[in-house]
């Protein structure tokens, strides 16, 4: 509820209109829609800063749309992630304007996109084989209402191409690193910025990789200063951290 809603609840109790068990049901139940097999958090975003999101793998299409459809209804935007082509279709009888990002498995709505910041948050990966990751943390970031630069291929093996794209790099506000097979990208960058970095280990990788397990124990072991890391494959995870470093200085000023 905001405080128009509240004000006027309170007024309906006050001249009698509801009574206290009323209103305190409507107080108890606010902030939430119930679905049966889903409860909607409605007031994420004034609480955290970042709205519920759907996290659509292991749900069913139909669960999938009838939680969007509910959002859209309440005027929450509508980001879903790890999400199928059928589930996409789910939704898009539902919302129409929906759109979706195959190789990131992302669906998204949203009826008056945020107007980008100026500052913007760099999104570091170092392969191709990365990019379903990368792609994950940019939309979201970019969903989250945050410019996103992509530096994209600039990985280890090949260092000089970070090296051409290091100014880049250097002047985000935040910087995102994902990195398979042994994970070094996160540390080679929080060695050359002054802020912050967040990695993301991706499954990317040969057998020894272990899925991932490799670059996560990599990065955690990290010996440059100011590196933080997400879990395994989770660019949805570092953009939200990400989105949050930019809001609180962006609030600050």
């Amino acid at each position: 509820m905001n405080k128009e809603e509240i004000i006027a609840l309170l007024n309906q109790l006050q001249e009698g209109e509801l009574d206290r068990d009323q209103a305190a049901e409507r107080l108890w139940s606010a902030g939430v829609e119930h679905l049966g097999f889903a409860t909607i958090d409605t007031v994420r975003t004034k609480r955290t800063g970042i709205p519920e999101v759907i996290y659509a793998e292991r749900k069913t299409p139909q669960q999938v749309a009838a939680i969007a459809l509910r959002m859209h209804e309440q005027n929450i935007p509508v980001l879903a992630t790890r999400a199928a082509p059928d589930v996409f279709a789910a939704v898009s009888e539902k919302i129409p304007m929906a759109r979706y990002y195959e190789e990131a498995r992302i669906i998204m709505y949203q009826p008056e996109p945020p107007v980008p910041s100026e500052q913007y948050i760099a999104v570091v990966s170092a392969g191709t084989s990365d990019q379903p990751v990368t792609e994950e943390a940019a939309l979201t970031a970019e969903f989250l209402g945050n410019r996103v630069e992509r530096i994209y291929d600039v990985g280890v093996a090949g260092i000089h191409r970070l090296f051409n794209r290091l100014e880049l790099i250097q002047n985000a506000m935040v910087i995102i690193v994902v990195a398979g097979m042994e994970g070094a990208l996160a540390s080679v960058v929080g060695g050359l910025v002054d802020r912050p970095v967040i990695a993301v280990p991706s499954s990317a990788g040969y057998g020894a990789n272990f899925g991932g397990v490799t670059a996560l124990l990599a990065m955690l072991n990290s010996c440059a200063s100011g590196v933080s890391v997400v879990n395994i494959d989770n660019g949805f995870g570092a953009a939200c951290q990400a989105h949050l470093i930019v809001k609180s200085i962006v609030d600050r000023h």
